[in-house]
């Protein structure tokens, strides 16, 4: 019998190519969630490039760093590019790492600022993959998962895997499903194995992953959130929390 891993990465692998025409306005949808409570986050995001001749080339820019897990095809780094001087993304999946890499190629972006790598980092067998165990995946100023927890065998394993690649102070995000009732005949639900997530759930996952500083859970958006149409489309609420590494 397949594991969730194996169905997830089969899945996603498939999907991938579809993916961002398919869910195009939930994705803008939720990037422009994202963008509009940027001070609600939390993080010492980059000042925007200053063009004043008086300003000093020579003046190294803030840097902030963003782990974009189970990135997918790259909301949640097209969502917060524009503050952070570097995303790297993880995903389980060939087919979503190469469409990110794509995206960013396609505009230009160097690999440098935008990039993402096949990995996981919640095997419960492996707790530094090889791979993954390089100084440039750790250190982040913030860790954002964009709906993908409730894929996750254990979502609370996932919070303690991404609070040790945050630094001191360092913001955990995630974007997720409020608490609903399981959906039977669309695509990806042989995939889920959480249906959504109260604030008490995921306050005692951030906090046992010592991510419990200031920590807030948000319903975001007008009521539902349309994901997919036709036999595809399913409405949920979403919420945003976070918290600090202490």
């Amino acid at each position: 019998m397949a594991t969730n891993t194996e169905k997830n990465r089969s899945h996603w692998d498939e999907a991938a190519s579809t993916y961002n025409t398919k869910y195009s306005k939930t994705i803008n949808q939720i990037i422009k969630e994202i963008q509009t409570r940027k001070d609600w986050i939390g993080v010492d995001w980059a000042e925007d490039v200053s063009d004043d001749e008086n300003t000093s080339s020579s003046v190294p820019k803030k840097t902030v760093r963003l782990l974009d897990y189970a990135c997918g095809t790259g909301l949640v780094s097209r969502a917060l590019a524009p503050y952070v001087t570097q995303c790297i993304g993880i995903d389980l999946t060939e087919g979503m790492v190469n469409e990110y890499n794509t995206s960013a190629q396609n505009q230009g972006i160097p690999a440098t600022e935008i990039h993402a790598y096949q990995g996981n980092l919640i095997d419960p067998s492996q707790p530094t993959p090889a791979a993954l165990s390089g100084k440039e995946f750790f250190d982040f100023d913030i860790a954002v998962v964009g709906l993908g927890f409730h894929h996750f065998d254990q979502p609370a394993l996932a919070a303690k895997r991404l609070a040790e690649r945050l630094k001191q102070g360092g913001v955990l995000m995630i974007v997720e499903f409020m608490p609903h009732e399981h959906f039977h005949g669309h695509n990806a639900a042989k995939t889920v194995t959480h249906m959504g997530f109260s604030e008490e759930e995921v306050k005692k996952m951030f906090e046992e992953a010592g991510c419990g500083g200031d920590f807030r859970y948000l319903e975001v958006g007008k009521g539902k959130i349309a994901f997919g149409e036709g036999q595809d489309k399913v409405e949920r609420s979403v919420f945003f929390a976070r918290g600090s590494k202490l």
